[in-house]
């Protein structure tokens, strides 16, 4: 039986991810510094360790017997728009400290092939329209965050490790992604879930607060799809970064559109000031389509899915049966 280490299964795409694996037939074991808010770990081992700590890191490589087969590095300090903008020293810090542990680490001790999970973010500011971006073309970089440089610096890191240390590694450049038993509250939740989140608290015919003028330009990738380019990525032969993204662009207008189509209600849009972010980033899938890999789902069918389990929480929290 094939091993896995998950780093960050505590997490909203960890912990997908996990249950890829197991399906895979895979032994997994999760380590993050909290179980899954959502829902039970499928893992066979779960391992509450503070990533940005070596000692910890070597306890998380450390198996039985042997080295793991594949590690999936998805541990990271992060979250919507609202923490990015306000966490800029955390984001760095901590994320930095788990990067070049694991990293570093992985390669020590005979990991034979390592996963990281990287971001559009390390793309710069791009206009409705313009040509898509690749992968290459994030250098000269200029990224909108600190959020992106991290993720680039920590890609550079393990392409030395790969080409110095002969670890064989994969990067996803990860878009948006949503979908149930992801974060939906509390100032870390991505976009998707936050809409999911005020429609399903607003009355019909209601008001909700949006940052911006919901012009800026944004696609959105179901959880499903995104699990499945990383278990094609990590098994295929593409070296370097690849982006992951459903191909669909759309704007946070039509954004919250789709979730009020879903919902079913009548809603209304305050806009207010806070942070945006980028207007757009446009970015070619040409890598990952390259291993057969197709997005399956698009807004409406992801919202289908996820916005009656943040409704569910919603209720849930508001003792509503």
């Amino acid at each position: 039986m094939k091993t896995a280490l998950v780093c960050g299964a505590g997490g909203f795409i960890g912990g997908h991810l996990v249950k890829k694996l197991k399906r895979e037939g895979f032994w997994v074991r999760g380590v993050d510094l909290k179980l899954h808010e959502f829902a039970p770990t499928q893992a066979d081992e779960f391992l509450r360790l503070d990533l940005r700590e070596e000692g910890n890191c070597q306890a998380a490589l450390a198996l039985n017997g042997g080295t793991f087969d594949e590690v999936y590095q998805l541990a990271a300090d992060m979250g919507g728009m609202g923490f990015i903008h306000s966490a800029e020293c955390e984001i760095m810090h901590n994320s930095a400290l788990i990067n070049i542990h694991m990293t570093h680490n992985a390669a020590k001790m005979g990991v034979p092939r390592y996963f990281f999970s990287s971001s559009v973010c390390v793309y710069r500011d791009m206009q409705p329209g313009e040509p898509e971006m690749t992968e290459a073309e994030a250098i000269p970089a200029h990224p909108d965050n600190e959020y992106g440089w991290e993720k680039l610096y920590a890609e550079r890191m393990a392409m030395a490790y790969e080409r110095n240390q002969g670890m064989v590694v994969r990067i996803a450049r990860f878009q948006n992604c949503y979908g149930p038993e992801g974060t939906w509250t509390g100032g870390r939740e991505k976009a998707p879930a936050a809409m999911c989140r005020k429609i399903a608290e607003v009355e019909d015919g209601g008001t909700i607060e949006i940052w911006g003028d919901g012009s800026a330009i944004r696609s959105y990738t179901y959880v499903d799809d995104m699990v499945e380019g990383i278990y094609l990525l990590m098994h295929s032969d593409l070296k370097g970064a690849v982006n992951i993204g459903c191909p669909q662009y759309v704007s946070v207008n039509e954004l919250v559109a789709t979730v009020a189509e879903v919902a079913g209600k009548r809603v209304n849009v305050k806009h207010i000031e806070g942070p945006v972010g980028v207007h757009s980033r446009n970015f070619s899938n040409a890598r990952i389509y390259s291993l057969g890999w197709q997005s399956r789902f698009d807004l409406k069918a992801g919202i289908e899915r996820t916005y009656p389990w943040i409704e569910a929480q919603v209720k849930a929290a508001a003792g509503v049966k």
